[in-house]
């Protein structure tokens, strides 16, 4: 008898064509979905795919990433098929200034789709109406990072990634302060999990590409960021007028209409574009 293709019974592999059936149409976003039991980053395949010329809506999962990176250059590790890793590439037609946009975009989409799947309107422990954004879009649940998104551009394309801890153990996680779906009781089957962020990104990407409604979009991204109204310290990656030392702290006050966290120091208001933001008080510390 051949060996099984996996060991751990609680881990199934993804089924690639049932998720082609399911999500593949001819009007809709997604051309292909494949999925591969190991790579180095799908970011890094997909970029490679984007400038050799591939087309808009191609998806790739991986079961297991050796190289894996988020924000930052952070790595980005978990055991095989206990969460899902994927990156899809997408051409926007929009001009360039809007695109520090998208990957905000698909930060609301993951939170959606999280709060949708579960069905779950309350706030009890372990419902998915938790789950929330931290500027710019790590996706926490009561103040864990439960995924990470890293959109890079490739040519005239944009690749998205996506890594979410789904079956995670304790001894398992990262870093202390992550979580998985499993720890918060969650419903935990990767294959509807992908299926509700990927139907949710196209429904968000297909708006975001259209008639530019800036003022829905703000308010979409206020609604679920937990950093708003909280007061933060910013690590900057080169210094900053009111920052010499790169580190900035006041409250963060507004999404403004780059996508840019503003926040209200002793000296003013700083709209920023990037560094690591850490919640010092409140519910998400």
């Amino acid at each position: 008898m051949s060996p099984s293709p996996y060991t751990d019974l609680d881990r199934p592999p993804l089924n690639e064509r049932a998720l082609n059936r399911a999500l593949v149409h001819p009007d809709g976003l997604w051309r292909r979905i494949r999925v591969v039991a190991e790579t180095g980053s799908t970011n890094a395949d997909l970029a490679e795919q984007a400038r050799a010329g591939a087309e808009e809506g191609l998806v790739l999962v991986a079961e297991a990433q050796t190289a894996g990176r988020g924000r930052l250059d952070r790595a980005w590790t978990a055991p095989p098929r206990s969460g899902l890793a994927f990156s899809v590439l997408l051409r926007p037609p929009v001009p360039v200034a809007r695109l520090g946009w998208l990957p905000l975009v698909a930060g609301v989409a993951v939170v959606r789709a999280l709060r949708g799947f579960a069905e779950i309107e309350g706030t009890s422990r372990g419902g998915m109406a938790d789950a929330a954004l931290k500027w710019p879009n790590d996706v926490l649940i009561h103040g864990r990072k439960l995924a990470g998104i890293l959109a890079e551009r490739a040519g005239d394309a944009v690749v998205l990634g996506v890594g979410l801890n789904v079956s995670l153990r304790a001894d398992e996680l990262p870093v202390p302060t992550a979580t998985s779906l499993t720890l918060e009781d969650a419903p935990a089957d990767r294959d509807p999990v992908l299926r509700a962020i990927l139907r949710e990104l196209a429904g968000r990407y297909l708006e975001f590409c259209g008639e530019w409604a800036e003022g829905t979009l703000r308010d979409a991204y206020r609604e679920v960021c937990a950093t708003l109204g909280r007061q933060v310290r910013v690590q900057l990656p080169g210094g900053a007028p009111g920052a010499p030392d790169g580190v900035l702290t006041g409250e963060a006050v507004d999404v403004d209409e780059n996508g840019c966290l503003v926040v209200r120091a002793a000296d003013g208001d700083h709209a920023l574009s990037a560094g690591d933001v850490v919640h010092v008080r409140g519910q998400y510390n």
